[in-house]
């Protein structure tokens, strides 16, 4: 015994394979680094996601400093500047009470985007806790909140949305809490299904097996691991929500005039769509780019959720 150990061979196995978990390790910690800043490799590798990016960031500038963007009143018009045609002293044109357009829609970007947020958010938050307690409880439970789901996923979510408004009344919250409780269905479907594959994994079990408590298991393991999907989607619902939220208002559920909502705006253009392209087209190009860059971004989202996976 004390010749072995004596034996130098022993002690050069013992050091490479030292060398060899220190560089496991490295390695290891070199993938990890590489994954958490996949998502900015991807986005300055990526023309069509850096510009999505970098129109959600002046959109957000808008919603929360539109000062910084149109100094001017979104109220406030000259008369004997009405129906004029974008140019160099109006970006965007007037409307038919000499309003600056630009103006009106940079302002107008914090009430659309705050119902919209909202909106996800009173989703995501509902339908999470639904899907997450039916497939973790399971049972008749499960097969209770599913059929309900199942109910509200057959009705066209701006229908919902309508039925909804109808009971809570007009205005731009009224209109948020609407779209978000029609969203409930899908997210809490995506959400179940997600629950069900976490709680069949060994790890689930094996903390049961080791006696941890029921509420241990789901806020330790079941969510953090169920929630990524569940992240994506609400990236996409942003987008899908500013467009409901732009369609309720054009027809006439959001905030009253003279509230420079995106949708109003381009209702309020209509009656002079063949002679005042303007002020139908662009607010209404503002809202697809919005909703396009939110896509794009929940897509490059969901592409390195998978790659983390």
């Amino acid at each position: 015994m004390t010749d072995l150990l004596d034996d130098p061979t022993v002690d050069d196995f013992a050091t490479t394979s030292k060398d060899r978990l220190a560089d496991a390790l490295r390695d290891r910690q070199d993938a990890q680094a590489r994954g958490r800043f996949a998502w900015l490799r991807d986005l300055l590798r990526t023309p069509g996601l850096l510009i999505a990016a970098a129109w959600i960031a002046v959109v957000l500038l808008a919603a929360f400093a539109p000062s910084l963007l149109a100094p001017g009143d979104p109220l406030v018009g000259v008369p004997a500047d009405k129906l004029q045609g974008p140019s160099s002293a109006h970006w965007f044109g007037t409307d038919q009470l000499g309003r600056d357009l630009y103006t009106r829609v940079v302002h107008g970007t914090h009430l659309t985007l705050e119902a919209a947020l909202v909106a996800v958010g009173v989703g995501l938050l509902v339908g999470a806790v639904v899907g997450l307690l039916a497939g973790f409880v399971g049972g008749v439970f499960d097969d209770v909140v599913m059929r309900i789901v199942d109910v509200l996923l057959s009705i066209p979510a701006l229908l919902l949305s309508l039925a909804l408004i109808t009971a809570l009344g007009f205005g731009t919250v009224k209109v948020a809490v609407a779209v978000g409780l029609a969203s409930v269905a899908t997210v809490s479907r995506i959400m179940r299904s997600e629950v069900l594959r976490v709680r069949s994994s060994v790890y689930v079990e094996a903390a049961h097996a080791g006696g941890s408590r029921w509420w241990s298991v789901l806020f330790q393991h079941v969510l953090p691991n169920a929630s990524g999907p569940v992240v994506v989607l609400a990236a996409l619902q942003l987008g899908t929500a500013i467009l409901a939220v732009s369609a309720l208002s054009f027809l006439g559920f959001g905030a009253p005039p003279p509230a420079p909502e995106w949708g109003a705006l381009v209702s309020g253009g209509r009656d002079y769509l063949r002679t005042s392209w303007w002020l139908t087209t662009l607010p209404g190009l503002t809202i697809a780019l919005t909703v396009l860059a939110a896509g794009r971004i929940s897509r490059a989202i969901d592409r390195q959720e998978g790659n983390v996976l």
